[in-house]
């Protein structure tokens, strides 16, 4: 089996953080590539493990935007055509729900989720939940659960927060790569700061006190989803089949 993971990143040092971590430690490598940096993404990917799509500070509907329409171009004829593990997160997920025919805006009361929100799981995804979580959140918009999709998980705000379509590819609203370094980061930096005055962001500190708090339940869901449903997607046959790639 191939043990190098495609990582997508949309601004030249945006890192994934505990996810790539734990992904080491399980022995994989990464081709990371970044299409606003005019990476070129691949038209095969029978040769990766997998393939990740990490959030950004652009719109799934920034169609004005060259990088933008290649990615959702690349998600439809290439990854959600594949058979290859995918993952979305944040951005990731709303172009993946974008192209698979799904609304993705704002929220109707110009909410947004910055900061730590608990998570809950739908019936159907029970089996990816111990329960109600705590994750890190960082978006203004979300996205519609897309037809053929399964709903996974939501909460009282944003009512999509995770979905699978067919055996492999999942989509997720919230952020669990994060280290306390990227929170400082995102939280002390020129574009960010100003967004945790929005309706539905928590000051810094709040954020950072939250990451003692929940970090470590929020490995706990990482390591068991990569170990027991993405990493093994491509194999979970048709007992688990929800959908169907167009």
């Amino acid at each position: 089996m191939a043990k190098r993971i495609l990582i997508i990143v949309h601004q030249e040092h945006s890192s994934p953080g505990r996810v790539g971590e734990l992904l080491v430690e399980r022995g994989y490598s990464f081709d990371r590539r970044c299409p606003n940096l005019f990476d070129p993404l691949p038209d095969d990917l029978s040769g990766y493990a997998a393939a990740i799509v990490f959030g950004g500070p652009q719109s799934a509907n920034d169609d004005d935007r060259p990088a933008i329409r290649l990615e959702l171009r690349w998600l439809e004829r290439v990854a959600l055509a594949s058979e290859v593990p995918l993952l979305g997160i944040c951005l990731g997920a709303q172009m993946m729900a974008r192209v698979l025919g799904a609304r993705v805006g704002r929220h109707p009361e110009n909410l947004v989720e910055i900061g730590y929100h608990p998570i809950f799981p739908t019936a159907a995804g029970e089996a990816y939940f111990d329960g109600p979580t705590m994750f890190y959140q960082w978006h203004k918009e979300t996205f519609e659960i897309p037809a053929g999709a399964v709903h996974l998980a939501h909460n009282d705000a944003f009512d999509a927060q995770m979905f699978r379509y067919g055996d492999h590819a999942f989509g997720i609203e919230f952020h669990p790569e994060m280290t306390r370094a990227m929170i400082a980061r995102w939280t002390g930096s020129e574009r960010g700061a100003p967004m945790l005055d929005l309706p539905g962001g928590q000051p810094r500190e709040a954020q950072l006190e939250g990451y003692q708090r929940y970090a470590e339940a929020s490995d706990r869901w990482l390591a068991r989803f990569l170990d027991e449903h993405f990493l093994q997607a491509h194999d979970s046959g048709s007992e688990d089949r929800a959908g169907e790639c167009a």
